[in-house]
């Protein structure tokens, strides 16, 4: 049979029928349940290997961090990437810092939301402080003038609270290998490093203990925004060996 080559026709080539309208409902609820799958899928694997959810329960980093922000943490840091002094760091509670934790009332729709990676996990005991000291640091406060110094050299800390002094507990440590010396920025309402020098560990944090560096505060959206790391206010503060030795 010759093919219809007037104007305005509209044949089919033989066997492409129009799917029926079942079949372009199956295929559309087919599509978007590929699209959440994946998008599930993505949210785990970006939990589990790169950024982590994480939300501030206390006001001990205030102003820089306020309760009940939502923070985005990056899991690479440390390792292949390194922490430094002023980053704000996330590690789990293996000190007791934070005393039995209280139950939290949960449902299976959080709980799937907290295992993807889309909800902070309630079950987790961890803390959030400022890094102030690397191993081999020797920090001390406070100077005649009431400063937070880091091997001999005076620290500037533009992200403490207002009204807060750098401490008001006078204290002298070096910082043992392998781990770091934390505070928080509203010194007042932080029970951090200094606070525990005479528990397990005096007070400082393995790094094995660090989860990872806060980068972004993701909630209230009003707040959204970098997460407070301030590398800048220890510029000046020399390695620990060349304060030793005056060189540097």
């Amino acid at each position: 049979m010759a093919e219809d080559s007037s104007p305005g026709s509209t044949a089919q080539p033989q066997g492409a029928a129009e799917p029926s309208g079942g079949r372009r409902l199956w295929l559309a609820v087919r599509e978007i349940v590929l699209i959440i799958l994946i998008t599930l899928l993505a949210s785990f694997l970006v939990k589990t290997f790169l950024f982590r959810a994480y939300y501030i329960p206390s006001g001990s980093m205030e102003q820089t961090l306020q309760i009940n922000d939502r923070i985005f943490v990056n899991l690479l840091v440390p390792g292949p990437f390194e922490v430094d002094r002023g980053d704000v760091v996330v590690f789990e509670d293996t000190k007791g810092w934070l005393g039995q934790p209280a139950p939290v009332a949960t449902n299976p729709v959080r709980e799937t939301l907290e295992f993807i990676g889309l909800m902070p996990n309630s079950s987790e005991q961890h803390l959030v402080k400022r890094l102030i000291g690397l191993p081999g640091d020797r920090v001390q406060c406070c100077t005649a003038e009431g400063a937070l110094t880091v091997n001999g050299t005076p620290v500037e800390e533009p992200y403490l609270h207002p009204g807060s002094a750098p401490s008001d507990l006078p204290f002298d440590v070096t910082v043992p290998e392998g781990h770091i010396w934390v505070m928080g920025d509203h010194r007042d309402a932080s029970a951090d490093s200094r606070m525990h020098q005479d528990g397990p560990g005096g007070g400082f944090i393995s790094l094995e203990d660090v989860t990872g560096r806060a980068e972004v505060i993701a909630w209230p959206l009003n707040r959204w925004g970098d997460a407070g790391g301030n590398r800048e206010a220890f510029e000046e503060v020399p390695d620990p060996e060349a304060a030793r030795t005056g060189s540097g």
